[in-house]
């Protein structure tokens, strides 16, 4: 660096101090000249020199330091090349306006070329956001001392305990004081010079399920694998380690080699490299070349040379098992302080306990959102199998036809929410006389003939997915969600639900209601429970078979689109989509019991908590879990043919 400048840095430094001294107390010093000392590393900042003068101006305490700083990092100050001056920078049209820094009024009006904008990377601003953290606790703006909390999170460092706590009395937004609390928690179970309260912080986060606390806690109790001849008492042991149980013989033989306690076992390719070396007349150590491809021999050849101290020792046989014996594996503490490693050991411990119990909440809030949407796929089904007998092979493809309905209403409905309003009754509709029409055309003259009913609706689901493709394309469709449900609803770091699947959840649950309303109070559920039950007397008695098998078919298929709405807000809307559900629904309807709604419900519950059971297991591996349960239905069927709820009348028959 030049004499020149270090001459005028020190002239600046001493400057400043005598200007801070009580005599002078009143004379408000400027700040531009202790950026002038700095100005070669202020003009070109990197990440390496800069912490240093970040260092040194904020040492000097001056008023607008923390202001210019973080304008800095936001690339708002320039400076001006015939002088070497700081200016703040604001846009002025085509124009730049430029501000004096210790006064705060505009200067000039100049064009971008008379200027050079200091461009500071995101290394520099780490670290201004990281030395800025004291001056920015106490900042007016709420967005600023959050954005020095996330600066804590990031980097965590003993200085900031002090500040932190100061800044917790005078915090009003309450969000924000419950992230200072807690931040200073974290600092102090890291930091803090007192015992009791770094022991006191430990404890307290024992339970504290965020990533954070439990990174510190990980941090506290990071432990390494060593070896010595006998264990050391001057070290934090966290546990002694049994070759065998804890360590494999080959792990902990490594083990000695890499502390120097055991010379490297020979491999076959070493001592083939060194009978390599000593090739003699044909012959290693009097064994010819040709009988060394038998390992026996090998060992014979090397066992020569080792006698004739052509080559080192050979470990015996037995060598590597007494290396191991008389020595000790154990796992130390990197914190040598067993009172506070034990301390976050047990706080650590409780955290992993409650994480078990959150983990099974979690998993059983997936397994109620599974259940609702096979439920939603499924009880369309459950119901015109009960009551007509039909199996219903193109039933994914009603699903599919309310996804694509949606997708059509959002073409014309550009609001999310009016068109998914529009498209679940729309939907149901659609499918309901796609449903009726089906009835009416094919499914009626088939009642006594499962097989070409079974054959018929399949060769129906094929041209519905053929139809859909010339229409709509192979490609998948977007059928986009609400703002109000792109979130998720999260009650801590672990369990958690999107809330379409909560909003698929209370869906299910009107359903339920209505099936059930429609099925006990109603005139139609009536006769639909008549029908299902006996329709040779619920003809005698004026009742209508054919009528009614033509409206539980068209009410089934209705249902299944509005599944589909439903379904196509997370899943891609495609031709094939209905295919996808179509064997969940059956089985879902074979399990729970045909024709009944609390079966169908037991059911989609029994199969979606199996399901997200076998993925837990697994979790990479979706199509083993399906699998298994195919296997699990199989077996079901054998002890319980009729399903968890089983129906007396025609289905129950058939």
């Amino acid at each position: 660096m030049p004499l020149r400048i270090l001459i005028f840095r020190a002239l600046v430094l001493t400057t400043l101090a005598f200007a801070t001294l009580p005599g002078n107390a009143r004379a408000q010093p400027a700040l531009q000249p202790a950026l002038q000392a700095f100005a070669e590393d202020l003009a070109s900042p990197s990440r390496r020199t800069i912490e240093s003068v970040v260092t040194a101006l904020i040492a000097q305490d001056h008023p607008n330091i923390g202001e210019f700083l973080r304008r800095y990092s936001e690339r708002e100050v320039v400076q001006r090349p015939e002088d070497g001056l700081f200016f703040y920078a604001e846009d002025a049209g085509d124009l730049v306006r430029l501000t004096d820094i210790d006064s705060g009024e505009a200067v000039a009006e100049v064009s971008s070329r008379d200027v050079t904008q200091i461009r500071t990377n995101s290394g520099v601003q780490r670290v201004i956001a990281a030395a800025l953290v004291p001056l920015e606790l106490n900042a007016p703006d709420p967005a600023r001392r959050l954005a020095a909390l996330d600066a804590i999170g990031r980097s965590p460092d003993a200085s900031q305990i002090t500040p932190l706590f100061d800044s917790i009395a005078t915090e009003t937004e309450a969000a924000l004081q419950s992230r200072k609390e807690r931040l200073l928690l974290l600092l102090q179970a890291q930091f803090a010079e007192d015992r009791t309260v770094q022991l006191a912080a430990i404890q307290a986060l024992g339970g504290d399920t965020s990533i954070e606390a439990r990174g510190v806690l990980n941090r506290l109790t990071a432990t390494v694998t060593e070896v010595a001849p006998e264990l050391p008492e001057s070290v934090n042991v966290a546990r002694v380690l049994t070759v065998g149980e804890d360590l494999t013989e080959s792990a902990a033989y490594d083990l000695l080699v890499s502390a120097g306690l055991a010379e490297p076992a020979q491999t076959p390719a070493m001592l083939r490299e060194v009978l390599a070396q000593n090739i003699v007349d044909g012959r290693v150590g009097g064994v010819p070349i040709g009988r060394l491809s038998d390992p026996a021999a090998r060992i014979t050849a090397y066992e020569t040379l080792e006698a004739a101290g052509t080559v080192p020792p050979r470990a015996a046989p037995d060598e590597a098992a007494r290396a191991l014996a008389a020595h000790t594996f154990y796992t130390r503490y990197t914190l040598n302080d067993a009172e506070i490693t034990t301390a976050a050991q047990e706080a650590l411990d409780s955290t992993s306990q409650l994480i078990a119990s959150y983990q099974v909440a979690d998993l059983v809030l997936d397994g109620l959102s599974l259940a609702s949407i096979f439920f939603l796929a499924a009880i369309g089904l459950a119901i015109t199998f009960g009551v007509m007998g039909v199996i219903n092979m193109a039933h994914g493809e009603f699903i599919m036809m309310g996804a694509y309905t949606g997708y059509v209403v959002q073409l014309f409905i550009p609001d999310y929410t009016i068109s998914l309003l529009v498209a679940l009754p729309l939907a149901f509709l659609v499918t309901f006389g796609a449903g009726v029409a089906m009835e009416r055309s094919v499914i009626r003259h088939l009642y006594t003939r499962p097989l070409e009913t079974l054959l018929a609706t399949f060769g129906i689901s094929i041209a519905l997915q053929q139809l859909a493709k010339n229409i709509f394309g192979t490609q998948a469709r977007p059928l986009t969600a609400p703002d109000w449900l792109g979130g998720a609803l999260r009650f801590n770091d672990i369990v958690g639900i999107s809330t379409i699947r909560v909003a698929i959840f209370v869906l299910a649950l009107i359903f339920l209601a209505l099936l059930l309303y429609i099925l006990k109070r109603t005139r139609l559920g009536l006769e639909v429970r008549a029908v299902t039950q006996n329709p040779g007397m619920a003809a005698s008695m004026g009742i209508n078979p054919d009528r009614i098998n033509m409206l539980t078919f068209g009410l089934g298929s209705g249902i299944a689109g509005i599944a589909g709405v439903a379904i196509g807000l997370y899943a891609q809307v495609t031709s094939e989509m209905g295919s996808s559900y179509i064997v969940q629904s059956f089985m879902t309807v074979v399990v729970g019991g045909v024709g009944n709604v609390w079966g169908t419900l037991a059911g989609a519950s029994l199969i979606g908590f199996l399901q997200k059971g076998i993925e837990w297991f697994n979790p990479s591996n979706t199509l083993a879990a399906q699998t298994f349960m195919v296997l699990f239905v199989i077996l079901f069927i054998q002890f319980r043919p009729k399903g968890i709820v089983a129906l007396k009348g025609r289905a129950a028959g058939d």
